[in-house]
């Protein structure tokens, strides 16, 4: 497998390296041709907000609950244009994504756990855009629905063939499978004719017994987390004056650009569930499957363009989202562990956990089981919210990250209040789920498993939401590159004085080495080297007084080394320490008030390190003086 790590230069700790600030701003050009050159970011997003997932949980609040949950659909829309305005400020003002943050601003094992449950959501999204991508073949052509999840994997060739155009035809070819879709709805609200009265009144808010699931799988189908990762990234890609008052127009027509493709998406979503209300609800019928809905839509409303532009814009929606997760997830990778594959590999990956459970679920339940399992992607990818939510609120209202572009008042408490919907939504799906499974679980030990695991979800969302407001109680400072190459440049321009050079003696091959850079070193700095040596023999160990022929030998080796350096010029002392290595090497350099320790590495690991033991790891976590291994 192809990759390379990332090192600390702030340069090279850009979001999608290959496209960023690639996409030019015109200086000589104002209004609407100038927002022009910002368009697009947020239309990649958008296509998240109708991928095939939306299609399943629209379908199914619109067939069993009519209208009624239009509502749902405006407040996931008003929550998603926030928090996606929120993501944008951050990619702009901070210059980082919201992985690239979440990595500098928490402890390694918080950002760890965020970042796999990063890619769960992601893999949750792939699964649904696999599916409806491969419904979508089968609707069209008749190609078996098992046939069709194999075949989607080859869309990692043209996901590359389309990235190697540039960011603007990619964002141009993303724009216009939407346009498909879009214009494949309008046909469909034409042909279904609803009711202007019962759409209105859908707009009320109401929540009917047993629509929770529903409501939530819509909200969490709407607004995706992954989407918050990827328009941090996306408006990066412009070249925008990197001024405060260039930060600040950016965040304006960033704005507008998500403005118009939220709602092009809002409008999307509710024709799906407004048509399943005309068409469905109205009559009575259940919708469990895709197939079905298509199925229906031809013999209901008296056309087969019904059904076929149904179809079209199913495939269209499941590949337009599938282009730009791969996107998302090559985003999360390498802003929260800092690896990058390459483009294809992370598409296969990806890929690949997404087709084995849509592989399971056809051979086990058929090809119905597929309808099910989208919308339990979509309450997957709800559930993921708040952990991407929380941090996003914390940092942009942050003044330390963001600057003069922090959140005002008002937005922060709009912010809070988006968060806290979602949180006590998932938190009351957890539990009527957790009980519901408990009633009917008959193994004590899955039921145990799934308790963990709710358990653990708690606490890391407990220590997403407070470790920033520690930090700021705390005054703790959190890492900021521009802040670390600003150190740098500050002590690029001093040089280290040391006075004390200890240099670890094994007596064995690596020593001379040591010694070479110890004396090296030391007539650089006119400073004086003390060698140290610990006794490991069985004696040594046991009776750390004792003086034996192995002690009585390691310090004459000791006397001879030291007359050699003095022979040279250079002051030299020795210590000797007994029993248990790094503890006694960590005790010496504090005895002799050392600036700098040079040691030899053992060349072992792993097994070797359980049977021989480890000395540079313990050693080097102890001092708080450079060390340096030879």
């Amino acid at each position: 497998m192809e990759y390379y790590r990332r090192d600390h230069l702030a340069s090279e700790h850009v979001s999608l390296p290959e496209v960023h600030r690639s996409v030019t701003i015109p200086q000589t050009v104002t209004g609407w041709k100038r927002l022009l050159a910002f368009l697009g970011p947020a239309y990649l997003v958008s296509v998240g907000y109708m991928d095939p997932g939306n299609w399943a949980t629209d379908l199914e609040g619109g067939a069993r609950f009519g209208y009624s949950l239009l509502w749902v659909l405006l407040l996931a829309n008003l929550i998603a244009l926030l928090v996606q305005t929120l993501a944008a400020r951050l990619g702009i003002a901070s210059g980082r994504d919201l992985a690239q943050a979440c990595r500098e601003q928490y402890p390694r094992p918080v950002a760890f756990a965020l970042w796999v449950l990063a890619e769960i959501a992601i893999a949750a999204c792939d699964l649904a855009e696999l599916l409806g991508t491969a419904i979508g073949l089968h609707l069209l052509f008749g190609i078996p629905t098992l046939v069709g999840v194999v075949i989607t994997g080859a869309d990692s060739l043209l996901l590359l063939a389309i990235q190697n155009l540039g960011i603007r035809k990619f964002e141009a070819f993303i724009l216009s499978l939407v346009f498909i879709v879009g214009m494949c709805f309008v046909a469909e609200l034409i042909f279904a004719q609803p009711s202007a009265a019962h759409i209105a009144a859908g707009f009320i808010p109401n929540l009917p017994d047993a629509a929770l699931y529903v409501a939530l799988g819509m909200i969490g189908a709407t607004v995706m987390p992954h989407n918050l990762y990827l328009h941090s990234a996306l408006v990066q890609t412009r070249a925008y004056d990197e001024t405060e008052s260039g930060k600040r127009q950016a965040c304006r027509y960033n704005f507008a650009d998500t403005a118009i493709a939220l709602n092009a998406a809002f409008f999307v979503n509710a024709a799906i569930l407004i048509l399943a209300a005309a068409v469905f609800h109205a009559r009575g019928i259940e919708v469990t499957e895709l197939e079905q809905a298509h199925a229906l839509l031809a013999p209901l409303l008296g056309t087969t363009l019904a059904s076929t532009a149904f179809a079209v814009a199913l495939l269209a929606a499941g590949q337009s989202s599938t282009l730009t997760g791969t996107l998302a997830g090559q985003i999360v990778m390498e802003g929260f562990i800092r690896l990058r594959l390459r483009p294809i590999v992370r598409r296969l990956i990806t890929r690949a956990i997404a087709i084995v459970p849509a592989v399971v679920v056809l051979l086990t339940t058929g090809e119905h089981g597929t309808y099910q399992l989208l919308i339990l992607s979509q309450v997957i990818l709800s559930l993921q919210l708040p952990f991407a939510i929380i941090p996003l609120v914390h940092f942009t209202s942050s003044r330390h990250l963001m600057g003069a572009l922090a959140n005002p008042l008002w937005v922060r408490i709009l912010g809070w209040i988006a968060a806290s919907i979602v949180v006590v939504l998932n938190i009351r799906l957890a539990l009527t789920t957790l009980s519901a499974w408990i009633v009917t679980s008959h193994s004590v030990l899955l039921d145990i498993v799934v308790l963990i695991g709710a358990i653990a979800l708690a606490i890391l969302l407990g220590a997403t939401l407070l470790i920033p407001i520690l930090r700021r109680w705390r005054h703790v400072p959190t890492p900021s590159w521009h802040h670390v190459l600003a150190a740098v440049e500050s002590a690029l321009n001093s040089h280290p004085q040391y006075r004390t050079i200890a240099a670890a003696i094994a007596h064995d091959e690596k020593d001379p080495l040591v010694m070479q850079h110890a004396v090296a070193l030391a007539r650089e700095h006119n400073a004086r080297v003390v060698l140290l040596h610990v006794v490991e023999g069985a004696v040594g160990t046991v009776y750390p007084t004792a003086y034996d022929a192995e002690a009585r030998a390691d310090e004459a080796y000791l006397t001879d080394l030291c007359r050699s350096i003095a022979d040279r010029g250079v002051e030299c002392t020795s210590l000797i320490g007994y029993g248990n290595v790094p503890r006694e090497l960590v005790r010496m350099v504090r005895q002799c008030g050392a600036d700098i320790l040079i040691m030899g590495g053992h060349r072992h690991r792993g097994l070797s390190d359980v049977l021989f033991g480890a000395t540079i790891s313990p050693v080097r976590h102890s001092l708080d003086i450079p060390v340096v291994i030879v």
